[in-house]
């Protein structure tokens, strides 16, 4: 509730006056700074002054209110003037001064509200000290119009001194402000002189980059011809020797004596030695190069595992170390891949392993991982320090203070061998106690466990789409067919299929290239004739697996149909 402090009645310009007098004074009674003061009185001043020339007669009331927050409420009530409206210069010069103008009430007697906000203390002039202020304000006397315009005039020379040091700060400022901005161009100027040289040592050093990717690329190149050049021509002398070893240690040749037998015997195994290197190498090359194709055929591992034991057991007689090759886990696993890759894979390891084992021994186990096959190699060798367990796949490169001998491309050339066939090599390692490498590849799963959809068979020989048809067969939820490129397309686009299979007399690029291509989750099987059966890596844009046609059942379609999906769920965000 508002308590009231203040009520005055205007009735001619004393009064008003008055009424500017008293309003300085009760803002100065409330603790209003001193410009706050001028202010109300001369807001008080304009529209008193307008309401007595209107009405006659105003009564104004001056209010202490705390709630919600500390103001002083000035309030003016007047009677209008019938058929006379009233002036509002005044209330307009008010709104610009204080924090509220509002006018309310009736035609017969309406009140104009003025506010100011008031400092958080104010709300402490309550109680005796709100008595004493009421008792101090209800002595004011009214000021003559002379002592009023002095005080006018003081507050204006005030206000004019004021605004003359304001305006001497701003021109300081000013000042301040353009050293300032001339300091900024100056940087600026520097600032975009030194990016601009950058910009040009950017550009030259981009183009000395691409110069040397170009070398780098060329030397690349280079390289993997000469790997290629060197390991054909090595090849020839080196089959030569291995043949004339086998001339010399055929029963049917003259004899040897033991001391020429083991001799000869030493100068075959180095050449299958030699010649298994130079085969590597150019695989090598091709690996860079993309063109390592795996044929993939389906393999008995457990056949497979044996015949690798038969190989390396003489190795590991001749080392002490023994070879446990446990084929027996591998029971009737088969799986489809290059055989002749794999076991290059896992001789690298095995021999590796007994190189690098004085004492224990070496183990290849098979098991079966969620989602891929493993065949694991554990030696209990020398071991490899943490920080060289994985520069020991880096070409030529060879831990520091191991046995000698070797090239430093065993674990390169496996880890290589292992993406073409779709897995990846890992090692693990600890210094004094052993190595185990993981070879881990996609486990062969059959057409029935794909659980295949819809399938779009597409052909021009109605023939072969019946046999891609019945190799299908319950696999599939439902099978679709298409004769030619534009029904593929159609049936693509209206009836999406999970797989389309393309028959080896039907264009992939017409089929499902371009931008009337299968939707981008549907993966795509070429069959392709014998004599022109691309690897994964030469595939069509838009297709994801090559099957040979020479290769085509059950087993291999499964296989494709797996690579296919396993591609287009990779590339489908």
């Amino acid at each position: 509730m508002p308590e009231e402090l203040l009520r005055l009645r205007v009735a001619d310009d004393e009064g008003v006056f008055a009424l500017r007098q008293a309003g300085r004074q009760v803002a100065a009674a409330v603790r209003l700074d001193v410009q706050d003061q001028v202010r109300v009185a001369t807001a008080l001043s304009e529209v008193g002054r307008e309401l007595v020339a209107h009405s006659g007669s105003v009564a104004v009331v001056f209010c202490l209110d705390v709630r919600p927050v500390p103001r002083l409420l000035i309030d003016l009530e007047y009677a209008p003037a019938r058929g006379d409206r009233r002036p509002m210069e005044g209330d307009a010069a008010a709104a610009r001064l204080m924090d509220l103008v509002e006018e309310t009430g009736l035609e017969a007697k309406r009140t104009v509200r003025l506010a100011k906000d008031l400092p958080a203390d104010a709300v402490a002039v309550a109680g005796a000290t709100l008595a004493d202020l009421r008792a101090r304000l209800a002595r004011l006397q009214p000021a003559t119009a002379l002592e009023e315009l002095r005080t006018q005039n003081a507050e204006l020379v005030e206000a004019l001194e004021d605004v003359r040091r304001q305006s001497e700060e701003l021109r300081a400022l000013n000042t301040e402000l353009e050293e300032t901005n001339q300091g900024v161009m100056a940087l600026y100027n520097e600032l975009s002189t030194e990016l601009e040289e950058t910009n040009r040592g950017v550009v030259a050093l981009y183009a000395e980059l691409e110069e040397k990717s170009d070398q780098l690329r060329e030397a690349g190149e280079a390289k993997n011809r000469f790997w290629a050049n060197i390991s054909h021509e090595l090849r020839t002398p080196v089959n030569g020797v291995i043949g004339l070893a086998r001339l010399l240690l055929d029963p049917a040749a003259e004899p040897l004596t033991e001391e020429q037998r083991h001799q000869v015997s030493l100068i075959a195994g180095a050449s299958e030695t030699l010649l298994s290197l130079v085969n590597e190498l150019l695989d090598m090359a091709k690996a860079e190069q993309g063109r390592l194709a795996p044929r993939r055929t389906l393999v008995e591992v457990s056949l497979m595992l044996r015949q690798l034991a038969d190989l390396m057991t003489p190795m590991a007689e001749q080392s002490g170390v023994r070879l446990q090759v446990d084929a027996a886990e591998a029971g009737a696993l088969t799986l489809v891949t290059d055989e002749v890759m794999l076991t290059r894979i896992l001789r690298n390891l095995v021999a590796n392993g007994l190189k690098f084992t004085d004492e224990g021994e070496v183990r290849l186990t098979t098991r079966s991982a969620p989602g891929h096959l493993e065949f694991v190699v554990a030696d209990t060798g020398v071991g490899i320090p943490p920080g060289e367990q994985e520069r020991v796949f880096e070409e030529f490169y060879q831990v520091p203070g191991g046995k000698p001998g070797g090239t430093g491309l065993g674990l390169t050339y496996s880890r290589r061998l292992a993406h073409a066939l779709g897995g990846d090599l890992t090692l693990e390692s600890e210094v004094g106690a052993g190595t185990t490498v993981t070879l881990r590849l996609p486990p062969y799963l059959g057409l029935a466990e794909l659980r295949l959809a819809h399938v779009l068979v597409a052909g021009g020989d109605g023939a072969a789409r019946r046999l891609l048809r019945d190799m299908i067969g319950d696999a599939a939820e439902r099978v679709s067919e298409a004769g030619d490129p534009e029904t593929v397309q159609d049936l693509a686009s209206s009836d999406p299929p999970e797989l389309i299979l393309l028959g080896p007399d039907i264009s992939a690029a017409d089929a499902v290239g371009g931008p009337g291509g299968p939707p981008a989750g549907t993966a795509v099987v070429q069959i392709a004739p014998s004599d022109a059966a691309a690897s994964d890596g030469t595939r069509p844009e838009r297709v994801d697996a090559v099957l040979d046609q020479a290769q085509l059942a059950p087993v291999m379609l499964a296989d494709a149909v797996a690579r296919a999906r396993a591609r287009r769920t990779a590339r489908t965000p």
